[in-house]
């Protein structure tokens, strides 16, 4: 694989040091990749600084156009970031493709966006409410969907008049740092720079005390730190953390009829998914028969590299998740039934296949805690009363679903549960102008559509006398 390196201050740099990248579908070396030292890391946000002005008072229609160009160059380069991805992600090479275009569709969305002054005037006063970037945004994006988290943080930063230091995950930075490089030809010196490297260079980001906003998406307890950290030079955050989220089954749903959507919501990306479904309460009546159709497209599904265009599950993307799904599996083959799945193929590489989990209870650690793998329980309910209290009963509240022939009474059950997103007879669907975020240990704030704007802007008041 090529020398890729960082982007600072429009140029390729050649990091400091290096990280060694893995390929998930053998767990052997991929390439050495760039690590940014901390002096790289002060370069790239002084080039943001330093770009920030002109960028600010650029003609915003000469910023969506700037947007568009990037969607341009995402679509142009579809097969060659799509076909990095998967070698350093593992995930199948038809859904790495699909990242790279819908990503490229949310910066099209984006540059449609408005930024509205509004007036709020009376005989006393006119008065302006007008939304002002920040500045200088950090962006730190994780490993299972790299492209398509990175498209819900800069589009709407960018347009907003922002400047950005983007940061890839340390086992995933390749397709980043190629879309680095490709967008050196595309925006202005400095409006975008790219680093990667450790874990300790996130860290230095949030404390960074010259970076305005951090706009971050993990894991909630990394989330937490993040907070903590920003809080000293009172940044402000955007955080998309951690999901544990429950689809609903009501008795009057068919089983086969939705069996492949529950098992597409909740086996996208091998499970490696904030918003999957991660806990599937089933009416008793319901139950068993959703099961065997479960299990069924479970035994049926085609695990490989994710190269081969026959894969339609690839690898976990690292050893160490992996470590830890595994213990998952473990708690859930102590504490319930495993009826399809549970088996790691004999070949080199982070493999499992999808996993179905049934007579499991409330408070294992396989339905309490975010596994983020392919290991799906799926759990009896009597009464709706009891699955949404069920449902309820955690910390996170990112998303949750509810699935019934009747849709009133399915959105009365979705108005009951605490969570950002509730859908009704699907799951997972995200569009670029419907705002995404989470409940409580979910996340603060809000990505995409006008609320993303908000997001990435202060708002500044002008009140005038009349």
């Amino acid at each position: 694989m090529e020398n890729l390196r960082l982007l600072i201050d429009g140029r390729r740099v050649t990091g400091d040091g290096d990280i060694e990248i893995s390929n998930p579908a053998t767990g052997r070396r991929l390439t050495l990749a760039p690590s940014a030292s901390r002096a790289q890391l002060d370069s790239a946000v002084s080039a943001a600084r330093n770009a920030f002005p002109e960028w600010r008072d650029l003609d915003i229609e000469r910023r969506r156009e700037a947007l568009v160009a990037v969607a341009a160059v995402l679509e142009t380069n579809a097969d060659l970031l799509s076909e990095i991805l998967t070698k350093e992600q593992g995930k199948p090479l038809v859904e790495a493709k699909r990242e790279a275009i819908v990503a490229a569709l949310f910066f099209r969305a984006a540059a449609r966006l408005e930024i509205p002054v509004r007036q709020q005037d009376s005989a006393q006063r006119r008065v302006e409410l007008r939304r002002r970037p920040l500045g200088v945004v950090g962006a730190i994006v994780p490993w299972n969907f790299p492209l398509v988290l990175m498209a819900l943080k800069l589009p709407a930063a960018l347009l907003a008049g922002n400047t950005v230091v983007l940061k890839p995950a340390p086992t995933t930075p390749l397709a980043t740092l190629k879309l680095g490089e490709l967008l050196a030809e595309v925006l202005p010196r400095g409006v975008l720079n790219v680093v990667s490297g450790s874990p300790e260079l996130g860290a230095w980001m949030t404390e960074h005390p010259d970076i305005d906003k951090l706009s971050f998406t993990g894991s909630t307890e990394t989330g937490k730190r993040v907070m903590a950290e920003a809080a000293r030079t009172l940044k402000r955050v955007t955080l998309e953390l951690g999901g544990n989220d429950a689809a609903i089954v009501l008795e009057d749903a068919d089983p086969r009829q939705i069996a492949p959507l529950l098992f597409a919501s909740a086996f996208q990306n091998n499970g490696q998914t904030c918003i999957a479904i991660k806990r599937l309460y089933v009416h008793e009546r319901l139950h068993d028969a959703l099961c065997t159709e479960l299990a069924t497209l479970a035994d049926k599904a085609v695990v490989g590299d994710g190269l081969d265009l026959a894969t339609q599950f690839g690898p976990l993307q690292n050893e160490t998740h992996y470590r830890k799904v595994l213990e998952m599996l473990e708690d859930g083959r102590r504490h319930g039934r495993i009826l399809a799945g549970g088996v790691v193929p004999d070949r080199p590489g982070w493999f499992l296949r999808p996993t179905i989990v049934t007579d499991i209870a409330d408070g294992t650690r396989l339905v309490d805690e975010e596994q983020f793998g392919p290991v799906l329980p799926v759990l009896r309910f009597s009464s709706v009363d009891d699955a949404v209290a069920r449902a309820n009963r955690s910390c996170y509240g990112l998303g949750a679903s509810v699935w019934s022939a009747n849709a009133e009474r399915a959105h009365a059950v979705a108005e009951r549960l605490e969570a950002g997103t509730v859908w009704i007879n699907k799951h997972g669907d995200l569009a670029p102008d419907v705002p995404f975020g989470g409940a409580k240990q979910s996340g603060i704030g809000s990505e995409l559509g006008l609320n993303a704007l908000d997001e990435f802007t202060q708002l500044q008041v002008i009140n005038a006398v009349v």
